[in-house]
């Protein structure tokens, strides 16, 4: 089978996030027992959260990989390629090296009652990758955690970011009942980083590592201070260590933290601390991908990740012309979202990428009340508006992740 074949199969099965999806760990389990059971014996970091777990999970890959190990990391969407979603040493697999895991789980998955869903199969194509190729492996939950794919292994370590509404549909509609999904990876006596929460998803957790047994290592403890935060980074100290950080925005130094604590949990050193820390890479937030105008990816897909970006609009964008490229999912909080973004926008640019799940953009302008935007129906067509923008001018490409990768592919190719 070819990779443009694999691919096509895969997307047939369909978007995870479907009315009438059967969740749980049975298909998944009963897939990995025909495949030999490849994710048992393997070394994994397991990572949920609703903000921040893959910049969590690229840090952590990152600093592993520059402490001499060679690293897995899976991590969900991918923005171009399916083959991003399993990486080694900060490299996609190669589309053979995909097309071959592929293989092995599509045969396997005819011994299965129900064919595994898309999540399913690549998450069993990650675990058969990482056990012939990698030392140890950092895993990103796709959704949720109790229920996750990939909450059939046996993690050494932990780590929950920050919690916050998202998927309402599928984790609950209080942040009580999205933490009980999260903490859902918890293994007993197995330790878990847990990153500064809300005070209800932080008892639910709290709880739930009490009854495991497990400890938890808390970023609010960590001594972090004399943060300095530039357009492209950030520089701080945790106690007497000094770290610079290479992924943008205030909110990756809580990121950061989380995974330091998790790294010195592991027992690596602070000097491939402080290299995997800086020299991390993230596409696809708040990624600066051309200049004069500069153009900026950023996934702000909810409340909280557009609070972020808002956040750096207002400390990094004073003075300069901001224009904003914007398009979602149907499933999102669109009004929330563009109530914090929008303002700061002197230009909306509404369109959609190429994705079933998209909002039209005239949606769009019917939820934020922007009358003033400019309507466009593709990604391209809206490159071809931002490029009209001043050469002083910063261009946010923002909303889906979806939106990110189809703009990405574009403005880089």
């Amino acid at each position: 089978m070819s990779y443009p074949d694999s691919v096509r199969y895969l997307y047939s099965l369909g978007n995870e996030l479907k009315a009438g999806a059967k969740w749980g760990l049975e298909r998944m389990q009963m897939l990995l027992a025909a495949l030999g059971n490849p994710e048992q014996g393997q070394r994994f970091i397991h990572v949920a959260g609703t903000n921040g777990k893959g910049s969590t999970c690229a840090i952590v890959a990152s600093i592993l990989q520059a402490s001499g190990y060679r690293t897995g990391l899976y991590t969900s969407p991918h923005l171009i390629e399916p083959t991003e979603r399993i990486q080694i040493n900060n490299e996609p697999v190669t589309p053979e090296e995909f097309v071959r895991a592929f293989e092995a789980v599509h045969v396997a998955a005819e011994k299965v009652d129900t064919p595994p869903s898309y999540f399913e199969t690549v998450t069993a194509m990650a675990f058969l990758t990482f056990r012939e190729r990698c030392d140890i492996s950092v895993v990103e939950v796709g959704l949720g955690g109790r229920l996750d794919a990939t909450n059939v292994i046996e993690p050494e370590l932990c780590v929950i970011t920050p919690i916050a509404y998202d998927h309402e549909a599928y984790l609950g509609n209080t942040l009580q009942s999205i933490a009980a999904e999260k903490a859902g990876i918890i293994k007993p006596g197995v330790p878990v980083v847990m990153a500064r929460q809300l005070p209800a998803a932080d008892a639910v957790i709290t709880e739930r590592a009490r009854e495991l047994g497990s400890r938890i290592i808390r970023t609010q403890e960590a001594r972090v201070r004399n943060i300095e935060l530039f357009p492209r980074g950030s520089t701080f100290m945790i106690g007497q260590d000094a770290f610079e950080c290479g992924l943008a925005g205030k909110h990756q130094i809580e990121n950061a933290t989380a995974a330091i604590l998790a790294c010195r949990e592991l027992g690596i050193g602070i000097e491939a601390i402080q290299r995997g820390l800086r020299y991390v890479k993230w596409p696809g937030r708040l990624e600066i991908v051309s200049s004069n105008p500069d153009f900026v990816l950023d996934g702000a897909h909810n409340p909280a990740a557009a609070e972020a970006l808002a956040e750096y609009i207002q400390a990094f964008c004073r003075g300069k012309p901001v224009w904003m490229v914007y398009g979602a999912m149907r499933d999102k909080a669109i009004e929330e979202v563009t109530a914090q973004l929008f303002p700061l926008a002197d230009r909306v640019i509404a369109t959609a990428p190429d994705f079933p799940r998209a909002l039209r953009p005239e949606a769009i302008l019917e939820l934020a009340h922007r009358p003033d935007a400019t309507l466009t129906h593709s990604i391209a067509e809206a490159i071809a508006v931002a490029r009209t923008a001043p050469r002083e001018a910063i261009v946010f490409f923002t909303g889906s992740l979806f939106l990110v990768g189809e703009a990405r592919r574009l403005l880089l190719a």
